[in-house]
């Protein structure tokens, strides 16, 4: 079953059109910021750099991270609000919202309501209903709204190519793929987190915790797995997985998991993930294998292996966020806006597929799911 609109959203209400504040087309689009910590002020510093974006607000609950987010970035004279809602009632064009996975759809839907251009950061949410708000928020947008979700690879040349030669049949009908996705992230010898008391320690530890991170097939895997849907045409139609914790001290997620995805026609796609490596090592990429080639992408590069002898590799020129933040900026100026809401929360969806099957440790399909 493929997700729907109405599978998705049932019979929730719809919220009403906006209109958008402002006019950032043809001119220089100003953006705020909301979540000034370590991923936001890194989008929103490129933004600044590579796009003729002019960065005029930055929004935190913490002094300090919005004193550090104004000097990266750099925004001297950005104006800072300790409340999401001043800044979106501020004026700007545009937001990008880089908070903690579990105030994604929160800041998602008000940030639609307010009329304004939108990139967020992934995952759309940390459980299904998150995920569904995201969604009947998406649906709802003016379509004068340019909404982007931070799955980059989307937007990386290497990875367009990739999947342009995919869907011409250039490795013939894709048979299986895998996801690999292992790198170091701790020592192991970090302090164990006790459960946050006060709503600071619970923004200061969201991502230990999965209340707050949806854990890591969803807070971070799901970049392999927005490939995945992307080149096999759509979610899943099942999952089966496991996963657990080897020596991650902090918090409760995971530090490691193993999932088969099965997609239509019986293509399975298998994600392996793992923090378990030391700190130095990084292996992120993606393989499909077709009948006649296999193609391999990856943030720096992407593969056509075209014979035994016979591979051509192509390298990225920089950062693939860069140009999902150009195309971002670029789209509000034309004025021909996307609305990724449904397929970022289809992504989303699909790592929490992943999760369910880790916890319940047996197959669960994706009509299971949307019921939970």
């Amino acid at each position: 079953m493929r997700l729907s609109r109405r599978s998705a959203l049932q019979a929730a209400a719809i919220v009403p059109f906006q209109t958008v504040r402002g006019s950032a087309a043809n001119s220089a689009p100003t953006i705020g910021l909301i979540g000034s910590g370590g991923r936001g002020t890194y989008d929103t510093g490129l933004l600044a750099k590579h796009t003729p974006a002019r960065v005029v607000a930055l929004c935190d609950i913490f002094d300090d991270r919005l004193d550090r987010a104004r000097q990266a970035i750099p925004a001297p004279d950005a104006k800072t609000y300790k409340n999401y809602q001043d800044l979106l009632a501020s004026g700007v064009d545009a937001v990008l919202i880089a908070t903690p996975v579990f105030l994604h759809p929160e800041h998602f839907e008000a940030a639609v309501k307010a009329g304004k251009h939108i990139y967020m950061e992934k995952p759309a949410g940390l459980d299904v209903a998150g995920c569904k708000r995201v969604i009947r928020a998406a649906d709802s947008a003016d379509r004068k709204l340019n909404i982007t979700f931070g799955f980059q690879q989307r937007y990386g040349p290497g990875y367009r190519k990739a999947r342009q030669l995919a869907e011409a049949g250039g490795i013939g009908a894709i048979r299986m793929a895998h996801a690999h996705f292992i790198k170091g992230t701790f020592t192991g010898d970090e302090k164990p987190s006790l459960p946050p008391a006060t709503y600071e320690e619970k923004i200061r530890q969201w991502h230990v915790w999965r209340e707050t991170f949806g854990d890591i097939i969803v807070e971070t895997y799901c970049h392999s797995i927005d490939v995945l849907n992307w080149f096999l045409g759509g979610h899943p139609d099942r999952a089966l997985g496991c996963g657990g914790r080897t020596v991650e001290p902090r918090g409760d997620i995971l530090d490691h998991c193993g999932v088969t995805f099965t997609y239509r026609d019986s293509v399975q796609a298998v994600l392996t993930g793992a923090q378990l490596t030391p700190r130095f090592y990084r292996s992120v990429h993606e393989q499909f294998y077709g009948s006649t080639g296999v193609i391999e992408t990856a943030r720096e590069y992407w593969t056509h292996h075209r014979d035994r002898n016979d591979s051509v590799t192509e390298r990225e020129p920089q950062d693939i966020t860069i140009n999902g933040l150009q195309e971002f900026v670029k789209r509000i100026q034309d004025g021909k806006p996307e609305n990724t809401g449904v397929r970022g929360a289809e992504s989303t969806l699909t790592a929490l597929l992943g999760r369910l099957a880790i916890d319940l440790r047996r197959e669960v399909t994706w009509e299971e799911l949307l019921r939970t």
